[in-house]
């Protein structure tokens, strides 16, 4: 039987929805839950939901070390999804019965050589101004912590306040809380939004089908600016970010090759390594501006594999289970678009870039209350998609 966090609300199924979700990934699917638990009839539209790019994602919850030069209002954002995590991932475990990965592992970020030293102390002292929690280690202190780093590593810092989560076992366990909270899934592709008398009404499946709804969210991640019939002055300058990640399986004879997150720059690239209670060992990313290709390139695992070396010699040692590549949805300034558009009915959730995972609990909680007040709560209104004018992107079919 479904826990209280779970409780359903089962619409009449002759009842046109209140809400309308364009795009199954983990944010489209928590913005389906959370409209549903607020009483909203509410349907989502994906062929494959639990997809996209939380398939590929480390689900590195890294609020801390995530913060770049220019990005201090994010950072409040990224902070408010992170508090919510504990909360939000027992709520969903109870409502599921799914453990989600959840690891209150921290973060080590290190520096291989003195530019990349200079570089994290420029991070300390940002990190320090803006009030968070960090420390800062010597390389021998650093491989204190954790054994199998090289022995050239210069210095690094601990952040005990970063945690992780598996997004595979999130998305599968929000599409069972959507389905018992009552909401109707529609597993086709989303060809065209419709707009009558100046409102968006839903959309055009490809199939034929036309979905009406009171409103309509766009959650379609890298693919949100491709849905046809989205008038220009509302539609969502998002492009896709390629992102290259390799899986292996540390052997558990031996213990685990790393007890927390690792990240560091090596060749000016960001790396990071997170390992998971279950044996397997996530290593990425490269960061691509290619369109929407999404292949596995000999290069880019290559450079992957090099990399990680270079910072835990031990790596080239384990079997290498998968190879993915996936699709970050980018905005302009790297952050996301909530909330409501100029066109009625149409609300944006998407642009999540890096911090899908991280921001999943404020994104649900920030959609769930606009479809409800209209507005977006104080600490999502930064965030509002009428901070950009429109930008023209190609119109081809959504996610």
């Amino acid at each position: 039987m479904p826990s209280p966090a779970c409780s359903v609300h089962v619409p009449p199924p002759t009842r046109t929805p209140d809400v309308l979700v364009v795009g199954g990934g983990i944010i489209g699917l928590v913005t389906a839950w959370r409209s549903a638990q607020r009483g909203l009839a509410t349907a989502l539209v994906d062929p494959e939901p639990g997809g996209g790019a939380a398939q590929v994602a480390a689900g590195m919850l890294a609020a801390v070390t995530e913060l770049h030069h220019g990005e201090q209002t994010l950072l409040a954002l990224n902070l408010a999804s992170a508090r919510r995590y504990p909360r939000f991932a027992a709520e969903l475990t109870e409502c599921t019965g799914r453990d989600l990965g959840h690891r209150r592992c921290g973060t080590l970020a290190v520096a291989l050589d003195a530019d990349d030293r200079a570089h994290l102390r420029e991070l300390h002292a940002l990190q320090q101004s803006a009030g968070l929690e960090s420390e800062w280690l010597s390389g021998r202190e650093c491989r204190r912590l954790e054994p199998m780093l090289a022995p050239g590593v210069r210095g690094g810092l601990r952040v005990d306040g970063d945690h992780q989560i598996d997004p595979r076992r999130l998305a599968r366990a929000l599409v069972i809380a959507c389905e018992r909270a009552g909401v109707a899934f529609h597993r086709v592709w989303a060809e065209r939004l419709t707009v009558a008398g100046d409102r968006a009404t839903g959309v055009v499946t490809a199939d034929g089908t036309a979905l009406t709804a009171g409103q309509t969210v766009l959650a379609g991640g890298s693919f949100s600016g491709r849905l046809a019939g989205v008038p220009e002055e509302v539609r969502p300058p998002v492009r896709p970010v390629k992102g290259q990640v390799l899986r292996l399986t540390m052997p558990r004879a031996h213990g685990p090759l790393l007890h927390r997150t690792v990240r560091a720059v090596v060749r000016g690239g960001h790396l990071y390594l997170v390992p998971r209670e279950n044996g397997e060992l996530v290593v990425g990313a490269t960061s691509e501006e290619l369109g929407w290709d999404t292949t596995v390139t000999a290069g880019g695992v290559y450079e992957l594999l090099r990399d990680a070396h270079e910072l835990v010699p031990g790596i080239t040692e384990l079997p290498l289970t998968e190879t993915r590549a996936g699709l970050r949805p980018g905005s302009p300034d790297n952050a996301p678009l909530l909330g409501p558009t100029g066109l009625p009915g149409l609300l944006l959730a998407t642009g999540h870039h890096r911090n899908g995972v991280l921001l999943t609990p404020v994104t649900g909680d920030a959609l769930g209350h606009a479809l409800v007040t209209g507005e977006l709560p104080d600490e999502a209104r930064p965030f509002t998609p009428r901070r950009f004018d429109a930008a023209p992107v190609l119109t081809e079919r959504s996610a």
